[in-house]
């Protein structure tokens, strides 16, 4: 399955420390040599101020016991983090220590000016030390102290002028919150990021480009371990500038967009977009669960869409991001198959449809029997022909105008939400202008 796995071209737009975790499922699943991985996360380490964890996976390289030294250069390194950390410690003492005190807190508002003069000449901390504060959060980060840095990034958008550098908090600050899985608070951060990067117009195409490819890859940690994720990728990917960055730097991430689909069954109407997105990038990027939507809504192979689900299994159990949801996306891949085979059929063969489902007759039976229950559907089993006979399925006027509508709403409100922003930009400035 090593062939399937995206983990190296997914590191390409990740920050190194998010790489680790990723690294980590890749021993426990024993795609690759262990040695192999281990000297990846020696190279990743040596970039970083994780000078201790470093050593202890060169000596898990080499054969060395715990007990045994690491080499010297290891130490030196080690000296240098801890004298670079003193001494930013020192820097930023009397910034941090005021801003531990709630009385203080309490007092900082949303007008960052007034929190810059308020410090200066109420708490007599100079403010020249903001920027060593930017530094020292990069570096509590560079050490893997995720929680310091996200406490040091707020407090450092809080009270900093300085756009880009507030910018790039964030982005720390996201990344941060997704490396301690705290993963409420990194999906407000994603909104914000996404909100930020929609509205800045300033930037070229190129660098808005980029950073929607970052963004793409960043939220794919929330998306698939918030409970809200499924519908969440959805609603952000098929957003024109996202899907058109997926199609133009980086296909490969229709497979997570496919998975999530599949999973959210109540976001069917959005199968049709997503086939044509997969058929566009085909010539790019092909994978299991991408071909799987092919045999089905293109090319109504049910054999291939069956043999391509097999193959989905072991796809799934081999990703980081889309483990957790293997047996949902199975369940509903199959009811997939069984809806599309039902719309051209009218009597269906239990054993045939066993065979398209991957299953025993009996299992595809009860499978069947349970899902004529549970979702209503106008059909009835014959036991002893062994064949499901499907009702009259004409759908109404008002059905067919439904499920013609059923995007728009949200297309709708994405489009006022849009204008609203532009209005209220305009406003402000028209005002500023004036004042």
């Amino acid at each position: 399955m090593a062939k399937y796995d995206l983990t190296s071209t997914i590191a390409e737009y990740l920050d190194r420390h998010m790489v680790f975790p990723l690294l980590k499922f890749l021993v426990l699943k024993e795609l690759y040599p262990a040695e192999e991985i281990l000297t990846v996360k020696l190279d990743l380490l040596e970039k970083t101020c994780m000078v201790d964890y470093a050593a202890d996976i060169y000596k898990g390289l080499h054969g060395l016991n715990e007990g045994d030294a690491a080499p010297e250069s290891f130490s030196e390194r080690r000296e240098q983090v801890l004298t670079k950390l003193a001494e930013l410690q020192q820097s930023t003492a009397p910034l941090t220590q005021a801003l531990e005190q709630d009385w203080v807190l309490q007092e900082l508002r949303q007008d960052k000016r007034f929190n810059q003069e308020y410090l200066t000449n109420t708490v007599k901390v100079d403010m020249a030390c903001l920027d060593k504060l930017y530094e020292f959060a990069k570096f509590q980060f560079d050490i893997g102290n995720y929680s310091v840095t996200a406490e040091y990034l707020t407090n450092f958008r809080v009270l900093s002028l300085d756009a880009d550098k507030c910018h790039g908090a964030l982005w720390g600050k996201f990344a941060s919150e997704i490396l301690m899985h705290n993963w409420d608070t990194a999906m407000e951060d994603l909104n914000r990021l996404k909100e930020s990067l929609d509205e800045n117009k300033s930037g070229s195409a190129l660098e808005q480009l980029q950073q929607r490819t970052w963004l793409l890859h960043w939220s794919l940690f929330v998306f698939f371990n918030h409970e809200k994720g499924r519908d969440g990728i959805i609603e952000m990917f098929f957003q024109p500038q996202y899907i058109n960055t997926i199609q133009t730097t980086c296909p490969h991430i229709l497979r997570y967009l496919t998975a999530a689909v599949i999973c959210n069954t109540r976001r069917n109407y959005v199968v049709k977009e997503l086939v044509k997105a997969i058929q566009r990038g085909s010539n790019q990027y092909r994978d299991p669960i991408t071909e799987f939507l092919e045999c089905l809504y293109v090319n109504f192979d049910f054999e291939g869409a069956q043999q391509k689900l097999r193959e989905c299994e072991a796809v799934l159990e081999n990703d980081f991001f889309l483990l957790a949801c293997r047996d949902e996306f199975i369940e509903n891949a199959r009811m997939f198959i069984f809806e599309t085979y039902c719309r051209i059929h009218q009597v269906i063969s239990i054993n045939s449809l066993g065979e398209k489902l991957n299953m025993t007759t009996d299992e595809a039976e009860v499978w069947i029997v349970n899902l004529i229950r549970n979702a209503r559907l106008d059909a009835k089993i014959d036991s002893k022909m062994g064949t499901v006979i499907m009702g009259s399925q004409v759908p109404s006027v008002y059905h067919q105008v439904i499920e013609a509508t059923k995007g728009l709403s949200f297309r709708s409100s994405a489009m006022i939400e849009t204008i609203e922003k532009k209005a209220n930009s305009s406003k402000s400035s028209s005002m500023g202008a004036d004042f």
